[in-house]
């Protein structure tokens, strides 16, 4: 399975061919924070402060990965689109003009947020001891900014000329170095927490080698040229569409601010350690709806190019019904066996049992999460700017950042309704998307005008 050919074979051999190595391939990603976590949470004398601590860098880790996104996630429908088109040419400017996006705004982000760090984390919501931990690693894992947006960034490249299968052997790289350099450093090496991020930037630089190497091969069919200057009318056409994935990416970081502000005032920073594990549960589970999304996504865009609709509908059904039964599956088993999560990342009795109520809250109405990526992926695919950027901002900046403030303090239902917000926003946000990509696309589909 080394190359998806995506004019030939059903829809879904061609998504699962795509979304199985992009699965393994998230996983081993989502290992470079995770493994990070549930080793500084076992920190002695310390761990649980530290754990809180690196939930405070959070926000600003979600606005690299938001730019990241914007030109990842933004570009590969649009190179997607001109491969089913056979317009090779077009592909390629807009391959490179991603690279070089990537690439500029990687340096951009790395000095301005080093620059800045204290005073980003004091907003954020950081403070005291908080600080002299979050501080450091941040510093550190900041070093690692190119090398995460490049490798990370150009991996949606990968998988729209077929590829899904070296998208993730570079991240496995990555990952096997993260999990064996991070006891060495926190532990052997006596670095502690900044030892984690240390091992996090050595295994981004892996991974960026790894990608690199691809498109200097012989197997991509759209070699970069490092001399090439950005080219803005494609940048213009990336930036546009990656704004949705760049808005939901930095309403993230906007809501983790939120809840991190809300929890101290409410509970005390202890509940900032229960966010992290909850959000980090949070990124477990989402991890196989994005290998589908993301699996169906240059499937959608190959033959909405192509000018097949059948076929387009066909992989947006199997991408919901998918995306609709896991998380049923995973809301049972959050439901019955809520320790088996939060034992993941720490060892502590009293913590766990204090996590146990918001991760039931926060998981109430998982399902409606299929609904909503499901739609987002849509109209991302078919290249839908305004709705993709529309339902970015609803679901977090209207419906999720103000219950965060109404449900504990309006309501009284104190650091309970921080975790209410989620379900919430879930049940409204998910079912307008996807009500509205039903309404609005389908029709189009059926009615075969695919422009």
């Amino acid at each position: 399975m080394e190359k998806v050919d995506f004019d030939h074979g059903s829809v879904l051999k061609n998504i699962v061919q795509t979304a199985l190595p992009m699965l393994v391939a998230q996983v081993i990603s989502l290992l470079y924070s995770i493994v990070d976590r549930i080793y500084i949470g076992r920190i002695e004398g310390y761990g649980t402060q530290a754990l809180g601590a690196i939930g405070l860098c959070f926000p600003m880790i979600m606005i690299i990965g938001a730019f990241t996104n914007m030109f990842g996630l933004g570009g590969a429908p649009l190179f997607s689109i001109e491969l089913g088109r056979k317009n090779r040419e077009k592909a390629g400017t807009v391959l490179g003009t991603a690279f070089r996006l990537e690439l500029t705004a990687g340096v951009l982000l790395m000095l301005a947020c080093e620059l800045f760090a204290p005073q980003m984390l004091s907003m954020f919501g950081a403070a005291g001891d908080e600080l002299g931990f979050a501080v450091p690693y941040i510093r550190i894992y900041l070093i690692g900014t190119v090398f995460f947006m490049v490798s990370t960034g150009m991996n949606p490249y990968m998988n729209a000329q077929g590829y899904a299968t070296v998208g993730m052997k570079s991240v496995l790289a990555g990952a096997v170095a993260n999990i064996v350099l991070d006891p060495v450093f926190i532990f052997m090496l006596g670095l502690g927490v900044n030892g984690a991020a240390v091992a996090t930037v050595l295994s981004q630089f892996l991974s960026m080698l790894f990608v690199l190497k691809f498109f200097w091969s012989d197997k991509n069919e759209f070699p970069i040229d490092v001399h090439d200057l950005i080219s803005f009318p494609y940048a213009k056409e990336i930036i546009s569409l990656g704004l949705s994935s760049f808005v939901m990416q930095c309403t993230n970081s906007l809501v983790s601010a939120a809840c991190n502000s809300v929890l101290i005032q409410t509970g005390g920073p202890l509940y900032v350690s229960v966010m992290t594990i909850v959000s980090s549960v949070r990124q477990i589970l989402d991890t196989p709806i994005l290998a589908v999304t993301e699996g169906a996504s240059p499937v959608i865009s190959y033959n909405f190019g192509a000018q097949k609709p059948k076929k387009v509908l066909e992989a947006i059904r199997m991408m919901a019904v998918i995306a609709i039964v896991y998380t049923c599956l995973m809301w049972l088993l959050i439901e019955r066996f809520p320790l088996l999560f939060i034992k993941i990342f720490s060892d502590d009795a009293a913590l766990q049992q204090l996590a146990l109520t918001p991760l039931h809250l926060y998981f109430f109405a998982f399902v409606f999460q299929a609904f909503q990526y499901c739609g987002q992926t849509v109209f991302k695919a078919l290249n839908k700017k305004k709705q993709a950027i529309f339902f970015s901002l609803f679901r977090k900046v209207v419906l999720v950042v103000p219950l965060t403030y109404l449900l504990p303090y309006v309501f009284r239902m104190g650091t309970d309704g921080v975790f209410a917000a989620e379900p919430v926003s879930n049940v409204v946000g998910g079912l307008a998307c996807f009500t509205t990509m039903v309404v609005m696309v389908i029709p189009q589909l059926r009615g075969t005008r695919l422009d």
